[in-house]
């Protein structure tokens, strides 16, 4: 098992694509660089953010791949590998076991829903591979909520569970499981949006989807709110706040990737079914962008003269 810690912010690192559809694995490094220097703690290559559900097994072993080497021991690399499938989750994980990585990022099966029994089944053929597993609830993308008693319960059965990411978007479901937790086991918020209360309760970090757009806010973000520097987490909160929103205008990463278009950072490619976002969307996301502080003011007419 690994010994890293996954604590503080890691970025749901979003796939660049090339113009003929492939992964551009040049802007992928680049963008994990940023990262580094903008002071996050740990990166999170292939989840939701990432357009895993659209990679090919081979495309997600490279890019989980690059991301541990790029990064080359200067952070913990924590790679999804979730599947609906266990057979299918099982093989990814062994890929990025076989990678380097330090810790894996396993989504509840979506569209299959299964018992508390089937979770237990499910993490326990993932957890052969060695790898700690941060368990990843997110009923708006699985159709099931993982409540605190089967968490636990799945947990205490699966000891490599080190954790959870926790995206239900309940607060008070966030500060159940901090409650109940037991020591050494992690809960990182899954909502951008709620991040900053629910660190300051007691939550241990954040994998964020903003990250992309703002590492350096966003880490300090989450540190001040970990340590009870309340007002400086307030101040990146809010200014950070529109563009979280607009951020899910759209399916994520549609609006993410406009902004980091917008920003210069790589070129606005998704994989079908997605598609870029409406002119109405990019509009909110530039004012967003505009508000964070990530692009230079909009000119006024003063300025025209």
């Amino acid at each position: 098992m690994s010994d890293a810690t996954f604590t503080g912010t890691g970025p749901a690192l979003v796939t660049p694509f090339d113009a003929e559809g492939g992964v551009d694995l040049r802007t992928f490094a680049d963008l994990v660089e940023r990262q580094i220097a903008g002071g996050v703690e740990f990166l999170v290559p292939c989840g939701t953010t990432g357009e895993s559900a659209t990679l090919t097994p081979a495309e997600q072993a490279d890019v989980i791949r690059h991301t541990v080497e790029v990064s080359a021991g200067r952070l913990p690399v924590l790679a999804g590998t979730g599947s609906n499938a266990t057979a299918a989750a099982v093989a990814l994980t062994r890929a990025a076991a076989d990678a380097g990585v330090d810790g894996v990022l396993v989504v509840t099966p979506y569209y299959n829903r299964p018992s508390v029994d089937g979770l237990k089944r499910h993490y326990a053929a993932i957890a052969e591979s060695g790898l700690p597993i941060v368990l990843y609830n997110v009923p708006s993308r699985t159709g099931a909520n993982v409540s605190p008693d089967a968490l636990f319960e799945v947990a205490g059965s699966v000891p490599a569970i080190a954790g959870v990411k926790e995206a239900a978007g309940s607060f008070a479901q966030f500060q159940e499981i901090v409650r109940r937790r037991p020591d050494g086991f992690v809960v990182l918020s899954g909502d951008d949006d709620l991040a900053a209360g629910e660190c300051a309760i007691g939550g241990d970090g954040l994998i964020s989807v903003v990250a992309n757009e703002d590492p350096a806010g966003t880490a300090r973000m989450v540190r001040a709110a970990r340590s009870g520097q309340l007002d400086v987490a307030r101040t990146h909160a809010s200014r950070l706040l529109p563009l979280i929103r607009a951020n899910f205008l759209e399916s994520n990463p549609g609006p993410l990737k406009a902004a980091m278009a917008r920003m210069g950072l790589l070129e606005n490619r998704l994989r079908a079914p997605l598609a870029p976002v409406r002119p109405d969307v990019e509009r909110e996301i530039e004012a967003a962008l505009r508000h964070a502080e990530l692009l230079d003011p909009a000119p006024t007419p003063a300025d025209a003269r």
